[in-house]
Formats: C-alpha cells, structure tokens, sequence
C-alpha cells in the first residue's frame, strides 16, 4: 500500500442544531474561551484554574466533597474511575437496570472485578425500589448504582427512595447524571449521594471530552480501604488527586496526565454560565423548553413514548409514526442542519431521541427543531 503524503483538506464542518441525546451546541462563549492562549498543565495560572473549576462543579453539584473534578477522558471514563475505585474483586455490587446505561453501569462494576446483580424494569419504567431492598435483605452489598435518566428511554428514577434504601443496608450509593446535571433538579449532598459522573456535552453545555465526578468522605474511605490498587492506573483516585490536589495539600501538583488546557478553558466558562444564570433558573428553563416540545409534538400528531410520571424534561424519546421510516427522516432532517438521535437496544428503529439540553433549551431552537421535523415528515408522506 503507498502512504499518503497529501494534506487533508482543510476544515470546513456544517452548522448544526445538534437536537440529539448528546452533545449539544455550546454556548459561543465557551467556544470562545477554548480558543484562548495556550499554557502548560504545571503553569501556576493552570493550577489555580483547576482550583477554580473544581469549586464551581461543587457548585453545579451542590456539594462540599473536595474530591469534585472533570476526568480528562468522557462521562464514560468517569463512570468506570468510580466503578474501578469503589469496588474490587469479591466486593457486591447492585444495578438498576432499565435501559443500556444501567447495563453499562453493571458491565463496568463486573470488569472492576464486582459480583454483581441487576434488577431490571421494563424499558420506559423505573426501577422498584422494593426490589432493590429485596436483594440488599438477601446479601448486603458495598455498592447500589443506578442511572438518574436512562438515555434510551427517557425514565428518569427517583433518587431519594433508592438512597434510603442503601443507607438502610449500609451500600455506597453511585449515580449516574449523564442527562441530567445542570438540567434537572440534582443536589449531592442533600440527596446523600456518595458518587456521582455525568459529561461536559449534554446539560453542562461544554463538548465532549470531560467527565465530571464527585466522590463523597464515605467513598473516598472505601477507595484507601482497597485491599489493592485499582487495575488502572489512568483513573487511580490515588494519582489523579496528587494532581488535582488533595485537600489542605501542597499548591505544588504531582504530573499524572497532560490536561487538555482547551477543554478546561470551555468546561470553567460552562460551570461560570451555569452559575451566573443560577441553578433554579436553569433547571426552570430546561423544563419550560420541554413543554414547549410537548405542545409542538402534540400538534404533529405525535407523542413520547416514557409515560408522563418518568419523563425526564432533557432527553425527550418520541414514538415513530407507524409506516414512516426513522432512519430516512433523520438523514433527511440532517440535510437541512438539525440532528436528532435513533433509538438504541430494543427501542432500535421504534423511537428518536431528542435533547433538550444547555444552550439549546430555548424556545427558539425548539421551535426551529419542531419546524425542521414537520417538513422532514411531510417529505416522507406523514401527515397528522
């Protein structure tokens, strides 16, 4: 085969309104912020600018733990550093399963070497908190994990009742917010959640690229009770902390990995924009904008397939039309600058998955979308 040696022509990506499950369009200001001067992850500005960053994600997380921090990898490497820190071979673990994420979430707690067990709900349903208590009464167990709102079906579980369930049975409560921090109602401390992941790309409005987290004093004493390291040594608690700073610690960091300096520069001018327009007035604006959606699928004639009591107002999953193809009016949909997502699993063409996440919770870009979708489905022959 002969190499290449001609340049790639150079970049030139089409505006999108990115209505899908993820990522989300960020706000022109923190697309500004990453274009600013570059500088060394051990330059003295850099250190303080992480000390900066992570007392704002306490914020957006509303909680005092000092171990709070954007993982230099996605929201999926952030939930794996907790799953790989918090368990170990032997140790038990309890998933809630109702969609591909709470099955993720029991694959990274099996790879952490956890003997794990699952109580599923049916797709659209969330998990009974009974049937957690069940297992815990058979055989206790170090961890409870479960996903706040499952991505594929739009449910999103109620947090309170399972934490009291694990309290009751002495477990580790570990919470997947991918969909849900900084759009939905969602308080660490309160809530007595010990750990928690989300992403930059969806709510927080920052790309891709991040992995929040917050681990909890409890968590973090399970994590220096190991018996052994964790198997990895990118997502050890242990370095990453020598790195990010440990509290009451040096100024002076320890090198573990090279920070991506841009995407830090565009996840502190998210968490500034979420905490400018403040919590309340976020999570408000996220619900009224999925309201408006509601009223606009409602006119077209179509409807979402979680019923009402689980909905979750950031990721909207809408029945496809009998007779039309998904997939043909996504492409089309596509053509005219607007993304939305496919059903994943068992809701694989059956349903899309549509966002109603940061900068694009606005009337406005809703009623671009509903526009968009409306012609998409008139091309395809659909009418109400």
């Amino acid at each position: 085969m002969t190499v290449n040696r001609t340049p790639p022509p150079p970049l030139n990506p089409p505006e999108r309104l990115l209505m899908g499950p993820g990522p989300s369009n960020p706000d022109p200001r923190v697309l500004t912020a990453m274009g600013m001067n570059p500088i060394g992850h051990l330059d003295p500005y850099f250190v303080e600018l992480m000390d900066q960053t992570m007392g704002a994600l306490r914020g957006v997380f509303q909680t005092t733990n000092h171990h709070t921090l954007p993982i230099s990898a996605t929201g999926s490497a952030g939930l794996e550093a907790i799953m790989a820190n918090l368990l170990e071979s032997g140790d038990s673990c309890v998933v809630a399963v109702n969609g591909y994420f709470g099955l993720r979430l029991a694959e990274l707690a099996r790879r952490a070497g956890a003997d794990v067990r699952t109580v599923e709900a049916a797709p659209g349903d969330t998990v009974d908190p009974a049937a957690i208590e069940a297992l815990l009464v058979e055989r206790p167990a170090k961890v409870l994990a479960f996903v706040h709102a499952e991505t594929t079906t739009g449910a999103c579980q109620s947090i309170p009742e399972m934490v009291s369930v694990a309290r009751r049975h002495d477990a580790l409560v570990v919470v997947d917010c991918v969909t849900t921090l900084g759009g939905v109602p969602l308080d660490v401390d309160a809530m007595g959640i010990d750990a928690a992941g989300s992403c930059s790309q969806k709510c927080l409005g920052a790309p891709a690229g991040l992995g929040p987290i917050t681990v909890g004093p409890r968590a973090m004493e399970a994590v220096r009770a190991r018996k052994q390291p964790p198997a990895t040594w990118y997502l050890d608690f242990g370095l990453l902390f020598q790195y990010w700073g440990e509290p009451g610690g040096s100024p002076k960091r320890a090198f573990h990995h090279t920070a991506p300096i841009a995407a830090i520069y565009g996840f502190h001018e998210a968490l500034r924009l979420i905490l400018e327009e403040g919590l309340d007035a976020r999570w408000a604006r996220h619900q009224a904008a999925h309201e408006v959606l509601v009223r606009g699928l409602d006119v077209l004639g179509l409807s979402l397939f979680t019923p009402p009591a689980h909905r979750c107002s950031t990721i909207n999953v809408i029945r496809t039309p009998d007779g039309i193809d998904e997939a043909s009016v996504r492409a089309r949909l596509l053509t005219m600058g607007v993304e939305m997502g496919g059903g994943l699993g068992v809701l694989a063409g059956k349903v899309w998955r549509v966002g109603v996440m940061g900068h694009n919770a606005q009337t406005a870009r809703i009623e671009q979308f509903l526009g968009a979708l409306d012609a998409a489905l008139r091309a395809e022959g659909y009418s109400a």
